[in-house]
């Protein structure tokens, strides 16, 4: 299984389609056995791009902190899983993974593109 974070720096990032980078995971037999990181600075705010790059990488889980619709449907079409709303250092949600203690919390951001570029976390309600 592989799985892929938005990073700035050792945390995650709380913005995925700003993400320059991801931390792709490795995980076999409940342990990590590869990491590295993928330059995403083409694609910030390419949501299908975005998508593809990590298809390609042949990722199977996205764990994130904030993400717009968009970049989520993106994610959806390609049969990505999706944990949103995810805060925290990277080794410290994967040891969180691992352990079977990371849930999706069901948030999307929505985006004001004006002037200021600002984020508003929306509780989704179940379907």
């Amino acid at each position: 299984m592989k799985i892929a974070m938005p990073k700035n720096e050792n945390i995650i990032n709380q913005h995925y389609g700003k993400s320059k980078s991801f931390e792709i995971i490795t995980i076999e037999d409940n342990k990590v056995t590869e990491t590295k990181e993928l330059s995403a600075q083409t694609l910030q705010h390419n949501h299908g791009g975005l998508a593809g790059l990590l298809k390609e990488e042949g990722v199977n889980l996205i764990i994130t902190g904030g993400i717009g619709q968009g970049a989520l449907d993106s994610l959806k079409a390609e049969k990505f899983e999706v944990i949103r709303g995810v805060s925290g250092k990277i080794e410290d949600i994967i040891a969180s993974y691992l352990n079977g203690e990371l849930k999706d919390k069901n948030v999307v951001c929505n985006h004001d593109h004006e002037e200021h570029h600002q984020h508003k976390i929306i509780k989704m309600s179940s379907k």
